[in-house]
């Protein structure tokens, strides 16, 4: 629980969740640069290819199983 005089836009370096978010992306670019985002976009979205074959290769095999 939150003690008295914490939280939102209360003393030194308070931060929103958001706020955070935005600056540590901003600086993720700026050290890595926007090709980074992409690359790691590309990745995960082949790795969402790859559970969706395994999960339909699993339901097949549980298919045969109960013929």
């Amino acid at each position: 629980m939150a003690k008295e005089g914490e939280g939102k836009g209360k003393g030194k370096g308070s931060m929103t969740v958001e706020e955070a978010g935005r600056l540590g992306g901003e600086k993720v670019k700026a050290e890595r640069g926007e090709e980074f985002y992409s690359e790691i976009g590309h990745k995960g979205g082949q790795r969402v290819k790859e559970l969706i074959a395994e999960g339909k290769e699993a339901e097949q095999a549980a298919g045969k199983k109960k013929e």
